[in-house]
Formats: C-alpha cells, sequence, structure tokens
C-alpha cells in the first residue's frame, strides 16, 4: 500500500474503536439513567465484553505494526496527531493483560451499582470490598503500564496526559496557601441562607426553565439531549450526540439549574469539537481538566455573575411568580454566591469548592502509595472536613460515599476539577480582553460571543495541542493560580466586604 492507503486503512480501523467506545458508552449512559435495577449483572458482562475487543483490536499486531511505519513516516498536521495520539494509547494497551482489562470493566460496572445502594442505605461497610478491589485492580494496572517518579502519575497520566503530580502538587498547594485565608476571612463573616429561596420549587418547572437556559447558553438540542441521573454528568459519543443529565430537589431551587449549566459547559464542548476528524484523536478533548475549565466557566463565571441574573431573573419569575415576586437581581445574586462550609462537593460554592478537590487529591495519594488503608477513608475523609472546613459529615452519604469516581475505580480524576478552574480563570481574562465587555453582553442574554471565542480558541483544537500548551497559547503565559485568585477574591471580596 501506498501511504494514502496506509493511513486511509488506519483511520478505517481507528473508527471502529470508536465504534466499540460509542456502544460501550450508550451502555454506561443507560445504565446511569434508565436501566432496571436487575439488570447490572448482565450490563457488566457486555461492558466487559466490548471492553475485551477493544483491547484486542488495540494491540492487534497487524494493527500495531501499521501504527509503528505511520509513525516513522513524515506525517504532518492531524495525520501527524491522530497517529500519535492512537500510538500512546496503543502502546499503554499492549502493557496490560487482556484479563486484566475485562475484569476491571466489569468490577467498576458492578461496583457502580454496590455504590448506589451502600450510598441509599448510607453503609461505606457495603461499598468497602468494592473499592478495595478496584484498587487492587487499578495498581496492578499501574504497575503494567509502568511510570516515572510517583505511581500516581501512572492514574494522572489517564485524564490529564502529560501532567505529573511532581509539577502539579506544589502548584496546588501555591492555591491551597492562599485560599485558606479566604476561606477563613469569608466564613468568619458567613451568613445564612435567604429565607426568601425557603420554599417548594417545582420540579417540573425547574426542568422547563434549566432547558430553556440550556438553549441561551447555544446547547444544540438537535445533537444533545437531558435526563436524570444520581450524580450529574455529561457522557454522549462525539459532536452529534451529547448526553447531559442533572439531578432534582423539591427544596433547592438552582441546585439542578447549576447542575444543568456545568454539564451543558461539557456538552458546548462536545459539540465544538472538530466534526471532519469524528472518530480520531484529533476529534476528542484535550483533558479533563479542559473539559473542567468549559464547564466551571459556564457554571462560575457565566452564570453566578450579577450581570446573568439581571436577564434570567425576569425569565425565572416567570416559572415561579408566587415565591420569586419580591426577589431582586442583587438578593438573586448574593444568594447563589453564598459561601458556606458544605458536605457536597458538586454543591460547593466557588470559595470552598477546591478545599473540597484538595482533600480527595490527598487521601488519593495516599490511597495508592499504601500509607492509608480503604477501611481508613470515612474516618481520614471526616478528620479532614473538620480540619478544612471545620464541619463533620454526619454520615458516610454526605461524607466518604457521595462521588460517583471512586465506584468506577477514576483515580486521579479529581485533581482536573481544581485544574480546570484553574484553566477557566486564565481563559476567562482573555476572553474579556479579546471580546470585550462580556458582561454587558450577558446583561442582555448575550451569550454567543464568548461561545464563539471558546469554539476558535479551544473547542475547534480537538487535541491537537497538550492543556498546557493550549493555554500558554492562548493567554500568552504559563498556568498560574494569579487569575483565579484575582477572581475570587475580587468578586467574593465586594460581597463579603473584606
Amino acid at each position: 500500500m501506498n501511504a494514502t492507503e496506509t493511513y486511509d486503512d488506519f483511520c478505517l480501523r481507528v473508527r471502529e474503536l470508536s465504534d466499540l467506545g460509542h456502544a460501550a458508552g450508550m451502555l454506561g449512559w443507560d445504565q446511569e439513567t434508565q436501566m432496571p435495577k436487575r439488570g447490572a449483572q448482565g450490563r457488566a458482562s457486555a461492558l466487559g465484553t466490548l471492553a475485551g475487543l477493544h483491547h484486542e483490536k488495540l494491540v492487534d499486531p497487524q494493527f500495531a505494526d501499521l501504527v509503528e511505519s505511520l509513525a516513522d513516516s513524515p506525517l504532518a498536521g492531524d495525520l501527524e496527531i491522530n497517529v500519535r495520539e492512537t500510538r500512546r494509547a496503543q502502546l499503554r494497551a499492549m502493557r496490560l493483560p487482556k484479563q486484566l482489562v475485562v475484569e476491571l470493566s466489569r468490577t467498576q460496572s458492578l461496583a457502580h451499582e454496590a455504590w448506589v445502594e451502600a450510598r441509599i442505605a448510607d453503609d461505606f461497610a457495603q461499598f468497602r470490598p468494592w473499592l478495595e478491589k478496584l484498587l487492587s485492580l487499578q495498581l496492578r494496572v499501574a504497575d503494567a503500564v509502568g511510570y516515572e517518579g510517583s505511581v500516581y502519575n501512572a492514574f494522572l497520566d489517564e485524564f490529564e496526559p502529560y501532567a505529573r503530580v511532581e509539577q502539579m502538587g506544589p502548584l496546588l498547594e501555591q492555591l491551597r496557601k492562599r485560599l485558606v485565608p479566604l476561606v477563613t476571612a469569608i466564613l468568619d463573616r458567613q451568613r445564612g441562607p435567604d429565607p426568601s429561596f425557603q420554599c417548594d420549587w417545582d420540579i417540573a418547572k425547574q426542568e422547563a426553565f434549566g432547558r430553556q437556559v440550556i438553549g441561551d447558553l447555544g446547547f444544540d438540542w438537535d445533537a444533545g439531549r437531558l435526563d436524570v441521573s444520581v450524580h450529574p454528568f455529561c457522557g454522549g459519543v462525539g459532536p452529534d450526540d451529547v448526553r447531559l443529565t442533572t439531578r432534582y430537589q423539591a427544596d433547592q431551587l438552582t441546585s439542578s439549574l447549576f447542575g444543568m449549566i456545568h454539564e451543558t459547559g461539557h456538552g458546548l464542548y462536545e459539540q465544538g469539537l472538530p466534526p471532519e476528524q469524528a472518530g480520531l484523536p484529533v476529534c476528542e478533548s484535550i483533558s479533563l481538566g479542559i473539559h473542567e475549565s468549559q464547564s466551571r466557566m459556564l457554571e462560575n463565571m457565566v452564570g453566578r455573575s450579577r450581570a446573568f441574573w439581571q436577564y434570567q431573573l425576569p425569565r425565572m419569575q416567570e416559572f415561579f411568580p408566587d415565591q420569586l415576586r419580591n426577589v431582586d437581581v442583587e438578593q438573586m445574586y448574593r444568594e447563589v454566591n453564598r459561601v458556606e462550609a458544605s458536605m457536597i462537593r458538586v454543591e460547593a460554592d466557588e470559595v470552598t469548592y477546591n478545599l473540597h478537590i484538595l482533600l480527595r487529591f490527598e487521601l488519593e495519594q495516599a490511597l495508592v502509595a499504601g500509607e492509608i488503608a480503604v477501611a481508613d477513608l470515612p474516618g481520614i475523609w471526616n478528620e479532614r472536613m473538620e480540619s478544612y472546613l471545620g464541619i463533620h459529615p454526619a454520615n458516610d452519604a454526605e461524607g466518604v460515599l457521595q462521588d460517583i469516581h471512586w465506584s468506577s475505580g477514576l483515580i486521579g480524576y479529581f485533581p482536573t476539577y481544581t485544574l480546570g478552574n484553574l484553566y477557566a480563570a486564565q481563559l476567562f481574562v482573555q476572553a474579556r480582553h479579546d471580546v470585550g465587555d462580556l458582561e454587558a453582553q450577558f446583561a442582555r442574554g448575550e451569550t454567543a460571543p464568548l461561545l464563539s471565542w471558546l469554539r476558535e480558541k479551544v473547542h475547534s483544537r480537538g487535541r491537537r495541542v497538550t492543556a498546557t500548551q493550549l493555554v500558554e497559547e492562548v493567554t500568552g503565559r504559563p498556568l498560574g493560580i494569579d487569575a483565579l485568585m484575582n477572581y475570587l477574591e475580587g468578586k467574593f471580596g465586594e460581597l463579603y466586604d473584606l
């Protein structure tokens, strides 16, 4: 075959792998949203089979030879990137026995169901053996694929490619040192919830208003949908099929809304990836940190801005005229930015959120290093919450069992949330410089200019650069903590008269 035929054959094989991922993704989405309880065993078996097929095809000797020959060819542009990223995934997979891949996939599926039951029962002991098994399997994966420096790098690299804890750790420590005094100062002036929002909020109306906001933000409903799950997430299989979920509480007005806005940020990123490269690595996100930057920017820097509510509050009042009749923009702005020491990460305010992440980051590093045991997690978790936020979980459901990630064996995922906040702040500063007065635009309901900027600078880039390269290329400086801390200190300094 000539070079063109060889690359065409490569694309055919990679897109076949993508199709298997597509099928697994849809089975996973269904498990989270619609699958009957008794379907867990069959679903675990099906996902394990798909994982095994994917692994077999990825490490197939003929395909490996094809990728290696292309890697040695003088390719450029998207061709080079597609081959490079496939080769990277292939080399990792070639070090993993198929049996381990299948066992991990099946265990993840069953462990997820065990976590759901344990969370409902508020009983970590039910979930403990599953987490112990997942940790054991993931450590076998780390040993198989290899790593430099900390064993944690083997996990981190899967979610934030090319990142290393030796570089990231000091950055997060700088953030902790500057963040803790701000949190302490704000909590000293902490105010309770506004009684105006202590009402019942019809769930059907919450959903209707949320769908309206999602559309306002630019989400293409012809290429996506919204459903309900235990833990909000964004899934799907590329730009043309993006699945958002949220959860509703009748006594919470904005919890589901900010869940929707957050997942819409993820969804807009997915819908903005380069469609001409669908099924190939270029049509994938750069990293989970960059993915998170899009959701955190939309949720916080847009959705929790005063300008956003200048436009959206009158529209929300149409859905809840009795409850919100006497609520003004300033009152709404203060309520959605109220800082408190809270138990639940996904409902935490902007200021305390990163302390929730740092707690998980520390526990994960200690777990994989063998410094603590799975059985120790509830107690250590509660101690750290007391130390960082001065509160103590009343039970496991609002403590160590609150997050879905460990039930899927996703060790190394949590730090990408804080990286996402750092990326988001730095990108938002640049967007303001390039696009103009974003707040004036938000007050008119215009988020399209920001979305267009993100499409050009982030979404359409696909996987053509690394996360650190993208941030430095777009903003002209390496990643740091100043943009995020300046934003938090400015916004909440005003709100809390610091």
